[in-house]
């Protein structure tokens, strides 16, 4: 299982989220810096390494100070996960939050 952590206080808008995750998570270049592009990214991550965990710290920040950005980290993890299910594999991606 692959282990990424995500600082979730460098989290302030839509600009931050993505050069997070650009950052963290190695997207390539030509990620299109939206939510069907982080999909997209995070799915070919998952199919490279069989599960992946996400880390997410400062979750209670980041849920308080931009709650548009938590709920679309969880609902297109799940989609990520649905992708998998539907193609007949497991679902492989896991989120952990911490403060």
């Amino acid at each position: 299982m692959k282990t990424i952590n995500i600082d979730g206080s460098k989290i302030t808008g839509w600009e931050s989220f993505h050069d997070t995750f650009y950052e963290e998570m190695h997207f390539p270049g030509y990620y299109g810096r939206n939510m069907d592009a982080w999909i997209d990214c995070v799915s070919e991550i998952v199919g490279d390494n069989g599960l992946l965990l996400l880390n997410i710290s400062g979750i209670k920040g980041l849920k308080k100070n931009a709650p548009e950005i938590y709920e679309s980290i969880n609902e297109c993890s799940a989609f990520v996960n649905y992708r998998f299910l539907e193609m007949g594999d497991k679902a492989a991606l896991a989120l952990s939050y911490y403060s």
